[in-house]
């Protein structure tokens, strides 16, 4: 019996490698990455797709699990749906029968396109990025479009170039808040937008630690420099998970009723932030 594949909604940190260099497929899951994202989009060429895509439908069907580490999961990034590499790379996947553990989907502006994947790829997870204007604006419907979309991913770069803004916190913040609303109506992770800058270890935690303090779950990578100081920052630290198991503890002995843990009132909501802690640190404690 086949194991169920890694739940990319779980994940700290996803890493991007360029579809068309299989040599680095092995380097990538070597760097402790809980998600690897193989990607067809941004990082190969136009003339390259073809190939690429060719590469990743055979890496896909040769059993790509085997390469990888325990609760390591590994998907394609296609190309938008609306493009033609878009409907080539998903007519490849429909046609191959492969099954990634999960697609991501670049781009994403309405719920029409991820119900189209879920339709024809029923048996693969989604995680949807919002990129531009009129993604945001659609941003509740495309979280609550399928069950199958476990996440949104914040594409800030290109929202950035889309609203002639700046790429930076400040004016970007409220689209940072927007995603995260989002993924919370449907009970999904959120994943920040990666970092363009390669050797700032400190600026890069700092910024994750900022994303993880709005609510997002994630960050996606570019460089493998990067995987370790973002997995340091989403994986709980000790304090935080003493202090989540304290909460459950608390609240059962009360019978569910509200009581008093540290000097602070527990309740519902605070019940619920504890055990989604806790579920989210089985891959880091």
């Amino acid at each position: 019996m086949t194991a169920a594949a890694p739940d990319v909604a779980l994940c700290r940190v996803l890493l991007f490698t360029p579809g068309n260099r299989p040599d680095r497929f092995a380097k990538a899951a070597a760097t402790g990455a809980d998600g690897l994202i193989l990607d067809l989009e941004d990082a190969v060429s136009a003339a390259g797709k073809d190939e690429a895509r060719s590469i990743l439908v055979e890496h896909f069907r040769a059993g790509h699990r085997s390469g990888l580490a325990a609760g390591q999961a590994c998907g394609i990034r296609v190309n938008n749906i609306h493009t033609a590499a878009g409907v080539r790379d998903l007519d490849a996947l429909v046609t191959s029968g492969v099954a990634p553990d999960f697609v991501l989907l670049p781009k994403v502006e309405s719920s029409f396109e991820v119900r189209l994947y879920a339709r024809l790829l029923p048996h693969v997870p989604l995680v949807c990025t919002l990129e531009s204007a009129r993604g945001l604006e659609q941003a509740t419907a495309i979280a609550n479009a399928d069950p199958r979309v476990r996440a949104l991913a914040f594409g800030g770069v290109d929202l950035a170039a889309d609203l002639r803004a700046e790429l930076a916190w400040e004016p970007l913040l409220w689209g940072r808040g927007r995603l995260v609303q989002a993924a919370a109506t449907g009970g999904i992770a959120a994943i920040d937008v990666p970092s363009v800058v390669i050797d700032d270890e400190a600026g890069l935690k700092a910024d994750a630690a900022r994303a993880k303090a709005m609510g997002y779950t994630a960050k996606l990578a570019i460089h493998p420099k990067q995987v370790a100081p973002i997995v340091e920052v989403f994986t709980p630290t000790t304090a935080e998970l003493e202090r989540a198991r304290g909460i459950i503890a608390a609240i059962e002995a009360a019978g569910g009723n509200v009581v008093e843990y540290q000097g602070k009132m527990v309740d519902g909501p605070v019940v619920k932030a504890a055990r989604e802690l806790l579920a989210r640190a089985g891959r880091g404690s």
